[in-house]
């Protein structure tokens, strides 16, 4: 236990920092204090509420001297939900803190001081960009059922009219839902008790398109008032094409359950990326924020260099938005992903897009990888877009033993994308430039596309 700060006392200081929250940091003899809501450069009075070894947690109390990055969170809810980290944050403020958490990662805490690091980049009109909503569904002390979203590291839920970064179609469904489970008397979940019915309600939009898919999440094999449900949205609501039930029975966090059933409609929506059209299943991985996914896919094809005479290995392809992408200056791309009805989705979108030169295959990478290999496949280029905990291990290993000339790294997750790029550099390869990418414009995600290229 350090005495440099101690609990329940109050002290003033500067700013000098962010965390990778998006938290301050305020400094006393080398000893950090994270500080929620506290602006670099800002001194502030704050009281200590947390002191562990290595650092301590702050409660902002006073801004004695306010930074000029500091702006209205416009969000009436903002410092109650945890939705977002930082409204209060000017918006090239926020791209400034994104690129500079880049650099920390990169340049500061790991040896890449050569690597051109650009500039983030950001969006035109930052606001009702989330193309999917998951929405709890609670009941309040009163019996009265609340949608919306959790505070910050709790599963209290702030009841909410309208969100500003989620499609401005999904409040308006949201309401009206709120309002038809009130009147169906609807049987809603109890996290605690691991009793009831309705937990979550998930809605998913076109951006281009506008159709939308409503999923109810259900801790029951059956919906209850199935019918009335699907009267009453498709009176209110002509852009809802389908509706699905998933079951999940789980005692857990995680929101979707194995089994779904379209109980109206299509099984998938559409929508558009550039001039490419997408199915997009329930389950299947789609990017959140359609604008910027446009930007992210013509850096990392940027940075795939192509021209036509390059075979091309698409890993973690999901439903195949980015080896489509690739496939119009490639010879021929093959996307393998582990979930096979997103492999089904990058079939059905290769022939609605008459793509020709590309193969999609279900499996781990890592697997099928080495059989392409065997069938004498030799890629030039390697596209990677793994989830948060970064490359597995073994793939990372393949990818090695497959020696592509170049490798296009996008990441959700610097952290882990930086661990893996220091294995590639000890097997010979180097990376040549990063660009950081605001798909999640007011919360503290980052995701990146890496340019590394052999030796």
């Amino acid at each position: 236990m350090t005495n440099v700060v101690n609990k329940n006392e109050t002290y003033t200081g500067q700013v000098i920092d962010f965390t990778h929250e998006g938290h301050g940091v305020v400094k006393f003899d080398r000893f950090p204090i994270f500080v929620p809501n506290a602006i670099k450069d800002e001194t502030i009075e704050f009281k200590v509420i947390k002191v562990k070894k290595q650092f301590a947690i702050g409660k902002l109390l006073t801004i004695k001297e306010k930074s000029q990055d500091r702006i209205e969170a416009p969000c009436e809810y903002y410092k109650e939900c945890g939705g977002c980290q930082l409204q209060h944050l000017s918006y090239t403020a926020q791209l400034e803190m994104k690129k500079e958490q880049v650099v920390n990662l990169f340049q500061r805490k790991s040896h890449f001081e050569d690597t051109v690091i650009n500039n983030t980049i950001g969006m035109e009109n930052p606001w009702h960009y989330r193309n999917k909503s998951q929405i709890p569904v609670q009941k309040n002390r009163q019996g009265e059922i609340e949608l919306g979203f959790y505070r910050q590291r709790s599963h209290t839920l702030v009841d909410i009219n309208h969100c500003m970064i989620q499609d401005k179609k999904h409040d308006q469904i949201m309401n009206k839902l709120r309002t038809m489970l009130e009147q169906l008397n609807m049987n809603i979940y109890n996290e605690q008790k691991h009793k009831g019915e309705l937990r979550h309600i998930i809605l998913r939009s076109g951006y281009y398109t506008e159709d939308t898919m409503i999923i109810f999440v259900t801790n029951t094999k059956q919906l209850s008032h199935k019918n009335k449900i699907i009267d009453y949205i498709t009176n209110e609501f002509e852009n809802v094409v389908s509706i699905k039930h998933n079951i999940n029975q789980e005692k857990s966090n995680v929101i979707m359950g194995k089994t779904s059933y379209t109980i109206y409609g299509k099984d998938t929506i559409e929508d558009q990326l550039a001039e490419y059209q997408f199915k997009i299943s329930d389950t299947s991985f789609y990017q959140i924020n359609p604008q910027q996914t446009e930007k992210l896919y013509n850096k990392a094809l940027e940075y795939a260099q192509l021209d036509g005479e390059q075979t091309v290995i698409d890993a973690y392809c999901g439903i195949g938005t980015i080896g489509t992408y690739m496939s119009q200056k490639a010879k021929h791309v093959y996307g393998v992903e582990i979930v096979e009805e997103a492999i089904k989705n990058a079939e059905e979108n290769a022939k609605i897009n008459h793509v020709e030169n590309a193969t999609w295959e279900a499996g781990k990478a890592e697997d099928i990888i080495l059989k392409w290999k065997k069938e004498g496949i030799k890629p030039e280029v390697v596209m990677v877009d793994p989830p948060r905990k970064g490359c597995d291990q073994t793939f990372i290993e393949t990818l090695i033993e497959l020696s592509p000339k170049r490798i296009v790294y996008i990441s959700c997750n610097p952290a882990t994308q930086v661990r893996d790029v220091e294995i590639l550099k000890e097997a010979g390869y180097n990376l040549k430039e990063i660009t950081p990418v605001d798909m999640f414009p007011h919360t503290t995600h980052v995701e990146t596309v890496a340019l590394i290229e052999k030796n």
